[in-house]
């Protein structure tokens, strides 16, 4: 979702619930076929390595080949340490109850502490027009982005006014 997407929308509440839980279901599966069908503890780091091989390709091409957003805005979450630690705990353990309960806890809390180094750089304050805030907050202003609130403003004073003064209606029915 969209805070994967974003450094100023990797944040402390919804990024590190939101995209551990969504995240773990590919990994949990290619761990369980590599498991029981080759008795190789690596499927997690397999597919993760997949996956994050997609969403690179994904940002590179898209989000800075097409957008020109800078490629430090929109880089992916970092997973591989955590699925290393989700297949480690398969091998030491080999039972799948012991692999979901600590791998799984592990897995979601393994997820901040993997990512703030690139992170960290982002939170740092910065004054910008006689106002305190991150870099990552500044970059949020400086490249809008649909669904901000400053795409919304340039929406308003755009021509969607010319459709009876009711931009709700219109965008309800467009979307």
């Amino acid at each position: 979702g969209d805070w994967d997407f974003w450094v100023d929308w990797k944040d402390r509440r919804f990024w590190v619930t939101v995209v551990p839980i969504v995240s773990v279901a590919y990994p949990a599966a290619a761990q369980a076929f590599f498991w029981e069908k080759f008795r190789l503890p690596f499927g997690a780091t397999l597919v993760t390595l997949g996956v994050l091989a997609g969403e690179w390709a994904n940002r590179y091409f898209n989000f800075v080949g097409f957008t020109y957003f800078p490629i430090n805005f929109v880089w992916p979450t970092i997973l591989l340490p955590m699925a290393l630690f989700l297949d480690a705990m398969l091998a030491i353990s080999k039972s799948y109850g012991l692999t979901a309960v600590v791998g799984g806890l592990m897995y979601g809390l393994l997820m901040y502490p993997a990512n703030w180094p690139l992170l960290s750089a982002f939170h740092v304050p910065a004054e910008y027009n006689g106002v305190v805030m991150s870099l990552a907050d500044i970059m949020g202003y400086q490249y809008v982005r649909t669904g901000t609130p400053e795409y919304i403003r340039m929406i308003e004073k755009g021509t969607l006014r010319t459709f009876g003064k009711d931009v709700v209606p219109v965008s309800a029915f467009f979307s």
